[in-house]
This record gives C-alpha cells, structure tokens and sequence, in this order.
C-alpha cells in the first residue's frame, strides 16, 4: 500500500459514454495526479443516473463523493484536497462540499479547489482557449456553445461569458443554455442578426456527452442542429467536450494549485 497520506479527489459529473469519457475526465485525473505526484488520486461522480447505467449496463462501478471519502478513510488517508470538474458553482458543486464535509471528523484536512469557472482570471482564460480553438471562425459563420443551465444563481456565468465575448470583439461566438439563460431562442435571434450563413455548435460542457449528442447534435426535429438546418443554415457540430482542451485542463490543475 502507498505510504502517501493526502489526496485529491477529483468530482466530475460523469458520463456513460465511454469514448469521451477517455478523452476528459480520464486525461484530467491523469494530469493531475502526474502534476501531483506525491498525492494519491482519487475518482468520484456526482450523477446518480449515470453510476447506476455504468453498473447495469458495464458492470463498472463509480463511487460518488460518500464512497470515495469513505474509501479514503480505509486506505488511511488525512489530508484531503477535493477538485471538482464541474463548470460552475453550482447545484453539484454544493452538495459535493456537503457530502465531503459530513467527514471533516475524519480527516485533519479537508480543502476544495475551484470549479471551472470561479474567478475573472476564469473567465479570461476560457474565453481564450475558445478563441484560440476556433481562431479560423468566419465572419458569415457563428459559433454557438452549448452550456447546461441551471435555476441556481450561477447560471449568471454563462451571460456573463457571451457578454465577454462580444465585449472583446468576438460577436459571432454565442453561449446558450439547454436548461438556463441565455436561451437558444436568444442566441438565434443574435445569430439572425448577424446574418451567418453557416452555424458551428459545440458542448461548452466538460464531455460531449448525452446533451450533445441529443440536445444539440441529435436526429429529432427538435435537436438545435435541425432547429437552425429548418431555419436555412448550414451546420456544424463539432463533439470535443472541454475536458479535452489542454488548457482547460491546464486550468484545473491550477485550481489545484491553489490550495495546496
């Protein structure tokens, strides 16, 4: 057994893909732990829906943040660094804290990073990984994010960020919600607006997973990619989750960093 005695666990939400999950979440536990070697690392989900497909469907089984703080007990663990994966500061991102903190008993330290989006610094930096990834972006061409949304008060990072975009001359890049605000409908009248001819759509989400494979890249009629091909543009999707952006994980690391 390792000698070490701290750790970090990293929280995501989780997703039944398994391809994505590879190119994310598995890259992002990876780097970490190579960038903190001295500690052992940890995996924890958060969706319930999720761990319970996994272990029907593959037999794999994910423990959420009770089971790994517990697991962590066993195998002697005592200082404890918790870094979620989540984008905001959200539903997930509480009742994670919540269910780390009915242990603070059992540990001699218990920290949290932050999630994605925190700080200003935050902002700045996805606004330029997103830039920097679609740096050839067309002028008659409009790029439009996929975040969640939520009805908790951190949703407002989201209009925030398409306020930023456009603040620093970027007005063909959108960021719209499936649950929350901005709306497609909001972004579709901008994208109107514009006068695009062609529509690029991509997750602003950690994995490309069920939402964009549905919500925004699926077959019905309802899909945002057949909601703009109905209205006459041409369309993009492009299925590469955040988690797979070098610098988004580079951002997560830092995070880390930060509470050491």
């Amino acid at each position: 057994m390792s000698k070490t005695r701290k750790a970090i666990l990293v929280v995501s939400f989780g997703t039944s893909f398994p391809d994505t999950c590879k190119k994310t979440i598995d890259v992002i536990e990876q780097r970490i732990g190579e960038h903190f070697s001295d500690y052992k690392i940890y995996r924890a989900w958060t969706s319930k829906m999720i761990m319970a497909k996994l272990l029907e469907r593959d037999n794999i089984r994910i423990n959420n943040v009770t089971e790994a703080m517990e697991q962590m007990i066993t195998d002697g663990i005592t200082e404890v660094i918790v870094q979620p994966t989540h984008v905001i500061n959200g539903i997930e991102n509480d009742l994670m804290k919540e269910d780390a903190l009915a242990f603070k008993n059992h540990f001699e330290r218990i920290t949290f990073g932050d999630p994605l989006l925190t700080t200003q610094q935050d902002h700045v930096e996805i606004v330029n990984a997103i830039c920097q990834e679609f740096s050839n972006l067309p002028a008659d061409c409009a790029l439009i994010l996929m975040g969640h949304g939520t009805s908790h008060y951190a949703n407002d990072v989201y209009a925030a960020l398409d306020y930023r975009f456009k603040d620093l001359g970027f007005s063909n890049i959108h960021l719209a919600t499936v649950e929350g605000y901005p709306t497609l409908e909001n972004v579709t009248r901008m994208v109107k607006e514009q006068e695009a001819k062609k529509v690029i759509l991509a997750p602003f989400m950690i994995v490309a997973g069920d939402h964009a494979r549905n919500d925004m890249s699926g077959d019905d009629e309802d899909s945002w990619k057949n909601q703009f091909r109905a209205a006459g543009y041409d369309v993009e999707c492009r299925m590469k989750g955040l988690g797979e952006y070098p610098a988004i994980q580079d951002m997560l690391i830092r995070h880390v960093t930060e509470v050491c």
